[in-house]
């Protein structure tokens, strides 16, 4: 899910096995397994959901971000029987409503993360090979790489080691031109943020950040134990905003939804939090969330 002006676009991923069930009107709909190439947008000055051009290529675990007003994606997988990446990139232009395809990355990648940086796109991490997408190898694991595509020179380029684990990270954003991450596709909240340093090419931590999501706020620690279902961020200025999601214990399903926020730019005192917000009921999330600027 990326966001262009007022508009936000949910792209491709795949159908999982579920029935959804609708007891008022006696209707049931099971979904089948596949990957999806459609694209949806939602107007939000509107309120309006409508379709837009299918990917080329269906894939799901891509990366995904936008530049210029474009949205760039990567990468990923297109079949649910493969454990195995894709190199294909294309972008969309939604004043066109078209996809255009790029070259090809250099390696076979997926569960990366897209993020743009200094004019380019970089496509960092994954479970990633490198080789001949065309042959059955041999292939050179490349996990902790990354790709970068220059706009201009229509081109790739590799680059080695920029992310510091061979497990992918979650998210990668970019506040004011410097790079942020929090954690992995195994651990979204790995307890700190990191920022990277292009000169070193590593990760380091930000002072002040060690405050775990889980506790932030003073009152968490009188509750019960709970068990976070997900965590997910966005920047907004200086600042990087974490929608966290708990299992909440008792025999009633409860969801307990926190919002923390760290300002990037403080010496001091970085994070505030929101009033949390529980909910009856279990909720899924399955993306992360976006910023979008509404004037």
């Amino acid at each position: 899910m990326v966001s262009i002006g007022e508009t936000i676009y949910v792209i491709g991923g795949r159908h999982c096995n579920k029935v959804i069930v609708d007891t008022d009107d006696n209707y049931v709909k099971e979904m089948s397994p596949g990957v999806r190439d459609e694209v949806l947008k939602y107007d939000t000055r509107a309120d309006t959901w409508s379709t837009c051009a299918p990917l080329t290529t269906p894939r799901y675990n891509f990366a995904c971000t936008c530049n210029d007003g474009k949205i760039y994606v990567a990468g990923g997988q297109t079949t649910l029987d493969s454990a195995e990446g894709t190199s294909f990139a294309e972008a969309y232009d939604p004043v066109k409503d078209e996809w255009e395809p790029l070259p090809n990355m250099s390696t076979l990648r997926y569960k990366s993360v897209g993020v743009p940086w200094q004019g380019k796109i970089y496509v960092v991490g994954g479970f990633a090979k490198r080789g001949n997408c065309e042959s059955q190898g041999p292939y050179v694991m490349e996990r902790s790489s990354a790709e970068l595509y220059d706009p201009r020179q229509q081109n790739w380029e590799y680059v080695a080691r920029m992310w510091d684990l061979d497990v992918p990270p979650n998210q990668i954003v970019n506040v004011n031109g410097k790079l942020f991450s929090s954690g992995d596709c195994l651990n979204a909240w790995k307890g700190h943020i990191e920022a990277y340093d292009e000169n070193l090419n590593i990760w380091n931590i930000v002072d002040g950040s060690n405050s775990p999501i889980s506790t932030l706020d003073a009152t968490v620690a009188k509750l019960p134990p709970k068990q976070r279902i997900f965590c997910t961020m966005a920047p907004i200025g200086t600042q990087l905003y974490f929608l966290a999601g708990y299992r909440m214990p008792g025999e009633i399903s409860i969801t307990r939804t926190e919002v923390h926020v760290f300002d990037t730019s403080a010496t001091a005192n970085g994070w505030r939090s929101f009033e949390p917000i529980e909910e009856e009921g279990e909720k899924e999330l399955c993306c992360h969330c976006c910023v979008l600027k509404m004037d």
